[in-house]
């Protein structure tokens, strides 16, 4: 019985991709291929019963996905590694070096690091000369208003990659991605410590599960790029960046 309701997603799966799966039905499909030999329909009732939604399974921690019954080590593992799999093929898409030169090149690739994260983290991203990703590296795991305490291990890592430039990012999860007086703080000491090292910091995006938000687009709105264009500009003036930054630190 398990083999023919197996055989019969599997077909619905293959003709048609998951249009027309309920998110239980996604998750009991997926689940095939860590449990081959188990009524996964269940399972999947109780894992969406537990944590509301295919999303909050998805971003479960593996140890609280074992407390529900039928899931050991191997099934918690797939789980949590189908996030980790679609961020990773979103890397690949950009390519391993990609050149960053418009803020929606940014705000795709910090998507790419982040997208889905359960829990707030901070990213860099260093930059050649060109504009090149030369390395990105999760910085901490936390809140950005925890970044300064890490100004050191960002000059330190700016100069082990000789970068000239670079990107931070870091998510809201599940939130507005509009930023906090903390995060205009923190932004505004990383673009101070890495100046004295002579490293421009381009951009802060800041990622959330609908949206983006990019410092450079937003200190560019009203002065002179329309609304509609701002994400394809090409990233120019990091000196007018750095003054309006300023302004909004000026102003609180």
């Amino acid at each position: 019985m398990h083999e023919g309701h197996r055989d019969r997603l599997t077909k619905r799966f293959m003709s048609g991709g998951f249009e027309g799966f309920a998110e239980h039905e996604l998750l009991e499909f997926l689940l095939f291929y860590a449990l081959p030999r188990v009524d996964t329909n269940s399972i999947a009732h109780r894992l969406i019963d537990r944590f509301g939604s295919l999303a909050g399974v998805l971003e479960a921690d593996p140890k609280d996905l074992m407390q529900v019954k039928g899931i050991g080590p191997k099934a918690a593992a797939f789980l949590a590694m189908l996030p980790e799999a679609f961020r990773a093929y979103e890397r690949s898409k950009l390519g391993k070096r990609p050149c960053i030169r418009s803020i929606r090149e940014a705000c795709a690739f910090a998507k790419a690091l982040l997208y889905g994260k359960p829990v707030e983290q901070i990213y860099v991203i260093w930059l050649n000369a060109q504009n090149r990703v030369i390395h990105s590296e999760r910085l901490s795991e936390g809140s950005v208003s925890e970044s300064p305490v890490h100004i050191g291990r960002i000059a330190a890592a700016a100069l082990r990659h000789h970068a000239v430039r670079c990107i931070v990012a870091h998510n809201h999860p599940g939130g507005s991605v509009r930023p906090s007086p903390a995060d205009i703080r923190a932004t505004q000491d990383i673009l101070r410590a890495l100046a004295v090292l002579g490293i421009e910091l381009v951009d802060h995006i800041i990622v959330s599960d609908s949206a983006t938000f990019s410092f450079q687009a937003d200190s560019m709105l009203e002065r002179n790029l329309p609304g509609r264009d701002v994400y394809a500009a090409e990233y120019a003036c990091v000196r007018q960046f750095a003054e309006v930054l300023a302004e909004q630190e000026n102003g609180q």
